[in-house]
Formats: structure tokens, C-alpha cells, sequence
């Protein structure tokens, strides 16, 4: 048995292709079933990885009586929520004001014309603890649909109108944003175990980077603390995989322990940045050493041959979810023999009860023994846990995740100085241009050599920020030139002119009801908030006024929305706060080419890199490669030496 699913490319699709549900893929065919036979449409929105649509699948969609109530009422129609960024958006913010709150897998009840009349996400089989069944809720809406159609097209038409009118409220003056966010941040720190809040607690790395540059720009000890306790808890949690590396989605509870054991390339793309940022303040080992195993479970499992990053590893394997991470105090001794069984165990917090349902999470929480050289035993547990069972990889390229990752491996390379990241991120930004690219368009996804059909804001704004990160750790200017080009090209398809700020889909596009402006950061920092990043790194880079002009636009624009909860747009404070206090500024006056590729061990961390042949107003001093130093709005004399 199989559906309409069975000829697309995304993994979370093809999981779906042998359901006994006639599924579509979002195609007009789907959209002209409804209305011809005068349907409904179920839209169900997810990720291959996602453990509850997991759940919801298994529980109903394989369900040959739920499946017969969905194929004779409705048609219904499965979308990756990875390709299409869009119509997730769009819907999420259905679902949030339906229910107060969002997640996947996003059950959608809709027209044809795509106008939402209910929405939810996980519904169990069977009606409990309040929440409705699905057979039910599918029983309910029919009957709805034939007998009572007009509440429901009025529920849409409410709905519609309510998410077309929210504006933003801006209950704070644009000069205490920065402030007040990391007011927020002190208050709901955890000093004990780290993080902001109670469980679940997620890793958010943009509020680690807003922290420790505020850190940085105001002297101020207290919000390096809180950045530095939170992501040496994070290493030492179940959160981090010890044996194979690399970051889970996030905690579920207050201690880093126990993670969603699902890995995302974003998260641990953006953890790279934040431990690599973190070991640039401090020069303690432990954040780089944190960044460069996170790089290297990228490098063995994460990237494809031709240079690419897969998308994610599922959280379940064999339906268990975990099962793939966690032990048994018999494997251990099993695996290591007693002596360094025991001694792995009782360093690893893996005892004969278990720390986790019964089994073990290895962790550090407890020891806090960080420095333990136990390199043999974890290559030993970590093909053993290979052998025992298998996790499944979502191998679809993503551009904006890979161009995250690439940003992470060229920032990384610059505190390391191991080429070896550098190349990893140039491999990439070249897979990305011979196989996500065309002239000035880009495409969202890639897999099997099939790409997407257009891309969204996120794909241009995180692509620019790949290139200026790879143009910092190169100094090569084709990176710098050619994220310029991508600039002007976000600008002209997104922008809106008028009001300020970028659409996610391009301004022509019509085919939802609405083209949101995401402007809060979430798991990764917004379209809108990266491209203000983008625009004040490029005007200190180039010194062309037309990206200050952009940068001044996009901040003021920001700065409005972000005035409710500031907290909650990190990556624009950490624009604006560059923007307002830049990174010192170092002009190279060149000798000879070859001097550039000697002086790339020494390129700081963060500073804006202007590269030029000797020129009147950039003498050569002593004859040879001289650097022009400016910070804090002053000058230094021109030296042959760059500390």
C-alpha cells in the first residue's frame, strides 16, 4: 500500500508513503480534490526526527479506522516543516492562537482555500486528561462540515482576521532594550544548575552570545557567569553525547540531564559558535575542547561526501526513544571488563538503578571530572553502541542550517587555528553554490540531486552571515564581495519598503493569507535579526554608507518589536550592540600577497578586517606588511606587529 508520497524527496514524507492515509504532499491537486468533492483538508505538519509525530503516526495515521474517517471526510496533506518554512510559520501561528501554544506534529483543519477553522498538535488516539481524541475530533469536524459549516467558516474568518491585525506593542524606550533584557536574564537565571527557568531548558546559544558579548562591552562579570555556568553544566549534562559527541534538542529537566535526544544541526552549528565565542573571553580549555568535539561528531556523522551537513538524527531508535544513548551497568562492565568498567561507571554516573527510566545517561553532573582521560573506553562504547542498534539520519541538505554550520566551523578554525574546520567550511559554502544556487537564487533544500523550488528569507540572511564569517577567517574578499551581492538580492526580493523589517516568502508571493515578519528569536535567531547582523558587519567591513543606512533601518524597526520582551531577541541586541560599540577595526596595508596567508593564525576573533595594497593614505611602515589599528573611536600608531 502506498500514497501520494511516495514520489517525494523529504524523509519525513517518505515515512509517511506506506500509511493506509491517501495522503498528498502540498500540491494544487490536493487543493482541487477538496474543492471538487467538497471536503475539508487535514494538514499535518512535522519533521522525519520529530518524536511525537512519531507517536501520532504510529498511534493513528497507521490506524487502518482512522485512516478509512480521514479518506472518506477529508483529504489530507503532509508538509516537512524543513522545506517548507513558510506554510509552518503561517500555521504555527494558527495553532498558537488556537491553543496558547505550538509544537509538532501541527494538526490543522482548513478550506480549500487554505483558511484554518481548527488547530492543535499531538492528539492521542482515545479522549484523556482533557485532550480530545483524535477519531473523535476527526467524527466531530465532519459532522461540523456538513451541518453547521458556517460556524466553522466563521471561526476561519476570525482567526484570519485577528492574525492579520496583531501588531507589536513596544512597552520599553529603545535605549534600555539591551538593559532590560539581561535584567530579565539575571532574574530568571538557575545559579545552581545553570540555564534561565525551570525544565525543559533549552540551549537558545544567541542568549549565550547576547551575554557574553554584554559581558565583553560593559566589564561586567555577572553575565559572563551566568553564559559560563550554563554551558559548562550543558558539558557535563546528558544534553552533551559523551561517547559519540555532539548536543541533543534539549533538556527535560532542570539539571541538563536528561535531554529530547533528537540532534539538530542548528543546535550544535550554534553551540560551536558559543563555546568557540566562550573559549575566546576565557582561554579555558574545556569550551574549546567542547566546540571541537561537537565539530568532529559533525565531520563523522553529519556531513555528506560532496560537503554538505545532513539535517538531524531521530531521538528514537527501534521505537524507544533513547534507547541508542543510554546503558545498562552490565553493558558497561560488558564492554570495558570490571576494572575500567567501574571506574567508567562511577566517574559516568552509571549505576545498577539507573539515572534515566531505569537505564543510564552517562554524565558528569556528578563528578565534575572533565579532565578523565578515557579515550580507549569511549571509541570502545562508542562502536558498540553502533552495533547495537542504528538511529535514523534526515540526510536533506538544508541551506540556512548548513550556512550556520559553516559559520560555526570558520569561527571555530579562528581559535583553533586547525585547518581542518576551515576546509570543512569551504567544502561546504562550495556545495552550496554548485548544488543550492543559481546566479543570485537560492534553493532551500537539497536531497538525492533534487533541490526546492525557491527559498526564503532565513536561506539569504544565514547564507550572507556564512560568507562574512568565511571572509573573517580567509580574508579572501570574493566571500565579502559575494555576500554583498546575496545583501542587495535579500533586499529586493523580502523587504518590506514601507513598513520596515522582511518578509519570510518573498513580497510577490501570495499563495497563504498572510506573509509573516518572524522577528523572535526561537530555537535559532530570526531572519529579520540575522539580517541586521548582516548589515552592520558589512558597513564596518566595506564602509559603503548604503549598509549603515540598512543597519540604522533594520535596528529601528527591531528595536519596536523586540520592545515587549527584549529577552527574546538576542541576536538583535547583539547587532545593535556591535553596531553601537564596534570591534576594533584593522586595516592591512600588504606588502606582498603571500603575507596574507601567513597572517591568518593571527586574525582576532571578532574584529573587522579591511585588506588593501599600500596606498597614500595606507603607507607601508619599514617597508613591509603594516597593520592600522582603531578601537574605542581612536587611532593607534601603524605597527608591523598585530597582537
Amino acid at each position: 500500500m502506498s500514497n501520494q508520497l511516495k514520489n517525494t524527496t523529504s524523509p519525513y514524507l517518505l515515512q509517511h508513503a506506506e500509511n493506509p492515509v491517501n495522503w498528498y504532499p502540498w500540491c494544487e491537486e490536493a487543493f482541487e480534490k477538496a474543492k471538487s468533492e467538497d471536503k475539508p483538508i487535514f494538514l499535518s505538519i512535522g519533521y522525519s526526527t520529530c518524536h511525537w509525530c512519531h507517536v501520532m503516526a504510529h498511534e493513528s495515521f497507521e490506524n487502518k479506522k482512522t485512516a478509512e474517517i480521514l479518506n472518506q471526510y477529508f483529504v489530507s496533506i503532509k508538509v516537512d516543516r524543513e522545506e517548507r518554512p513558510d506554510i509552518d510559520s503561517v500555521y504555527m501561528l494558527v495553532c498558537q492562537a488556537f491553543t496558547g501554544s505550538g509544537g509538532w506534529p501541527m494538526s490543522i483543519f482548513m478550506t480549500w482555500d487554505k483558511r484554518p477553522f481548527f488547530a492543535g498538535t499531538y492528539f492521542p488516539p482515545k479522549s484523556h486528561y482533557g485532550i480530545p481524541g483524535f477519531l473523535d475530533l476527526l467524527t466531530a469536524i465532519a459532522d461540523q462540515w456538513s451541518n453547521n459549516r458556517k460556524k466553522l467558516l466563521q471561526s476561519a474568518e476570525q482567526i484570519i482576521t485577528h492574525l492579520k491585525n496583531t501588531k507589536a506593542r513596544n512597552n520599553i524606550n529603545n535605549d534600555d532594550l539591551i538593559n532590560e533584557a539581561f535584567q530579565l536574564f539575571v532574574k530568571s537565571f538557575d545559579a545552581v544548575n545553570g540555564g534561565f527557568g525551570s525544565s525543559p531548558k533549552f540551549p537558545t546559544p544567541h542568549n549565550f552570545l547576547f551575554l557574553m558579548l554584554y559581558a565583553k562591552q560593559n566589564q561586567d562579570s555577572d553575565a559572563l557567569k551566568m553564559a559560563e555556568k550554563t554551558l559548562l553544566q550543558m558539558r557535563k549534562g546528558g544534553i552533551f553525547d559523551h561517547i559519540g559527541y555532539g548536543f541533543s534538542r534539549y533538556s527535560t529537566d532542570k539539571y541538563f540531564l536528561a535531554p529530547h535526544f533528537e540532534k539538530m544541526l542548528y543546535d550544535n552549528a550554534l553551540l560551536i559558535i558559543a563555546y568557540s565565542t566562550a573559549y575566546s573571553l576565557t582561554k579555558n580549555k574545556i569550551h574549546l575542547d567542547t566546540a571541537e568535539k561537537t565539530a568532529e561528531y559533525i565531520l563523522r556523522e553529519m556531513t555528506f561526501s560532496n560537503g554538505g551537513f545532513y539535517s538531524a538524527q531521530d531521538a528514537d531508535s527501534e521505537g524507544i526513544e533513547g534507547k541508542y544513548y543510554t546503558f545498562t551497568l552490565d553493558e558497561i562492565i560488558q564492554v570495558l571488563g570490571t576494572e575500567n568498567g567501574k571506574r567508567f561507571a562511577e566517574t559516568f554516573d552509571i549505576t545498577k538503578n539507573g539515572n534515566f527510566e531505569g537505564v543510564n545517561i552517562p554524565n558528569l553532573l556528578k563528578s565534575n571530572d572533565l579532565n578523565a582521560n578515557f579515550d580507549n573506553e569511549l571509541k570502545r562504547l562508542y562502536n558498540y553502541r553502533k552495533s547495537r542498534t542504528k538511529l535514523h539520519l534526515d540526510d536533506k541538505i538544508l541551506l540556512s542550517w548548513n550556512a550556520m554550520m559553516i559559520a560555526a566551523m570558520s569561527m571555530l578554525y579562528r581559535v583553533s587555528h586547525n585547518e581542518k574546520y576551515l576546509n570543512a567550511a569551504i567544502n561546504a559554502e562550495k556545495f552550496i553554490a554548485e548544488n543550492l544556487c543559481n546566479d543570485l537564487q537560492l534553493y532551500t533544500s537539497r536531497r538525492n540531486g533534487i533541490h526546492s523550488d525557491t527559498a526564503f528569507l532565513d536561506d539569504y540572511a544565514y547564507y550572507i552571515a556564512a560568507l562574512i564569517e568565511l571572509y573573517n577567517s580567509t580574508l579572501d574578499i570574493s566571500y565579502l564581495k559575494k555576500s554583498g551581492q546575496f545583501c542587495n538580492e535579500a533586499i529586493r526580493l523580502f523587504s518590506d519598503k514601507k513598513d520596515g523589517g522582511f518578509y519570510l516568502s518573498k513580497i510577490d508571493d501570495t499563495e497563504l493569507f498572510m506573509n509573516p515578519k518572524e522577528i523572535y528569536d526561537g530555537a535559532i535567531p530570526s531572519g529579520n535579526a540575522v539580517m541586521a547582523y548582516n548589515f552592520v558587519r558589512l558597513y564596518q567591513l566595506t564602509e559603503n554608507e548604503r549598509y549603515y543606512e540598512s543597519a540604522e533601518k533594520q535596528l529601528a524597526f527591531l528595536s519596536f518589536q523586540a520592545g515587549n520582551y527584549p529577552a527574546g531577541h538576542c541576536m538583535f541586541l547583539v547587532a545593535k550592540m556591535l553596531h553601537e560599540n564596534p570591534p576594533e577595526h584593522i586595516t592591512i596595508a600588504l606588502k606582498n600577497n603571500s603575507d596574507l596567508e601567513k597572517m591568518k593564525s593571527a586574525i582576532p576573533f571578532l574584529s573587522n578586517i579591511l585588506v588593501t595594497k599600500e596606498n597614500e593614505e595606507y603607507p607601508l611602515l619599514n617597508d613591509i606588511t603594516t597593520y592600522y589599528v582603531c578601537r574605542n573611536h581612536a587611532c593607534l600608531p601603524p605597527t608591523n606587529i598585530l597582537h
